[in-house]
């Protein structure tokens, strides 16, 4: 039987329950794989007296075909009803459609079916953006839009049993205390949920059997899920090509993703719709740089200058290994305990990169001349207010931090708090705060 995993979106759509009572469809957008269906499922069987699923990846001809013509919505509804042997009632019925993507009038119909106010309505879809699946249509105003992401760490440890880690690291992060003895440990927890990631799929893998090789087994499935995809897509390979590559582009010296590197000639404009593509799909996470982190860093962007990360880490060092048909046992064994002599760092900006997704942050990273030879970098920075808080990742334990002192001299005037993220425990450094990687999702 599948596992139900707790996620904090559930009290998001509650919340839009109570406060829309009907006046606007969610829409729950986010990649193939990420637990969107089983949430909404559970959410209308929870929370509705019944409920239609509409999946248009099977739904009938006959089934699509009621969206053609909204005239007669008694129609529509008797017709769903018998379809799917189900009694709705006003006001206490949700439907439904789930992977809307595929059925884009379906998607268009939201706005007359929320206005005819008798359901709600909830729609779930990944690749949700892209061109072809919005040709044509009107994108409906009466739609909330809210993105799914992997399981965070709490949500991971929540599936792992575990309710009293999160809120007690909280603690200590609020306190700016160190965990001292503990600190080993919770790290190796942490490791854990980097090397499986936040896919439910991998997760319960995880939890049937204890083995590593299973798990890489079912992420693997995932990430062919996406080349397929990514083939639908983009027939000639390109957009597969550009997201397989992500682990070889981070490692390299030159700090960014370069896509003519990785795809040799292109046209400019067949370039940035690939990316647009691929950002869209969910699967990814682009870090942009920003060219003036004084003011909104949204208006300063480079659309030329970013990297590219994956939606999830655990996706991720699969793609790393991905030269051989599986990642052995002993390669998770060696990562999980901080044996592997790789230089891990980019897994470390990976899992940051997720963590500050998640909780709703824009990803911007800024990079100015040292010298002839070297540049300084700041790894990401947060928005707060009026004022940035700049963050350097460490994948050791090191605690020099030359960067953001730089950094920091340069743009004293907007400057609210920094950080060193690394794996070590939490320590002031000055005006730095030393953080473990665990206490990230606390920024």
């Amino acid at each position: 039987m599948e596992r139900i995993f707790r996620r904090k979106l559930y009290d998001r759509l509650l919340e839009w329950k109570r406060i829309q009572n009907g006046k606007t469809a969610i829409l729950i957008e986010g990649a193939r794989r990420v637990g969107k269906s089983t949430l909404v499922e559970q959410f209308a069987k929870n929370e509705y007296e019944s409920y239609i699923l509409i999946d248009f990846n099977e739904a009938s001809d006959e089934v699509k075909s009621l969206f053609n013509n909204l005239m007669n919505k008694d129609f529509i509804f008797l017709q769903l009803q018998s379809l799917y042997n189900v009694i709705l009632k006003e006001r206490k019925s949700v439907i439904i459609f789930d992977e809307v993507q595929n059925c884009p009038l379906a998607r268009q119909a939201i706005k007359y079916l929320v206005k005819d106010g008798r359901y709600d309505y909830i729609e779930t879809g990944s690749l949700i953006s892209i061109k072809k699946n919005t040709k044509n249509i009107t994108l409906p105003s009466e739609e909330e839009r809210v993105t799914l992401y992997p399981m965070d760490y709490e949500e991971f440890r929540w599936a792992m049993g575990d309710e009293a880690t999160v809120p007690l690291l909280h603690t200590f992060y609020e306190k700016k205390l160190p965990l001292d003895k503990a600190h080993r440990d919770k790290m190796r927890d942490f490791r854990l949920y980097m090397l499986i990631g936040g896919m439910p799929q991998a997760v319960e893998t995880y939890l049937e059997t204890n083995n590593f090789s299973m798990v890489d087994n079912t992420k693997r499935g995932i990430i062919r899920i996406y080349q397929d995809d990514f083939q639908k897509l983009d027939p000639t390979g390109r957009l597969e090509t550009l997201f397989m590559e992500i682990p070889s582009q981070l490692s390299q010296p030159s700090n960014r993703y370069k896509p003519y590197a990785v795809l040799g000639d292109v046209d400019d404009d067949k370039l940035t719709e690939l990316m647009k593509d691929l950002e869209d799909s969910k699967t990814t996470l682009f870090l942009y740089h920003s060219n003036d982190p004084n003011v909104g860093m949204s208006l300063t962007k480079n659309f030329s200058k970013y990297k590219i990360f994956c939606a999830d880490t655990g996706l991720f060092i699969t793609l790393a290994f991905w030269d051989k048909d599986h990642t052995e046992n002993v390669i998770y064994q060696k990562l999980l305990n901080d044996k592997l002599s790789t230089n891990l760092g980019y897994v470390y900006e990976n899992i940051i990169a997720q963590t500050l997704a998640t909780s709703g942050n824009r990803l911007f990273y800024y990079t100015w001349r040292k010298d002839a030879t070297h540049n300084y970098e700041i790894d990401f920075m947060l928005s707060r207010g009026s004022k940035i808080c700049p963050i350097e990742v460490k994948s050791s334990g090191y605690n020099t931090h030359t960067s953001l002192d730089a950094f920091c001299a340069k743009f004293s005037h907007i400057i609210d708090k920094r950080y060193l993220i690394y794996t070590k425990d939490l320590k002031k450094d000055k005006e730095t705060l030393l953080l473990p990687v665990y206490m990230s999702l606390f920024l």
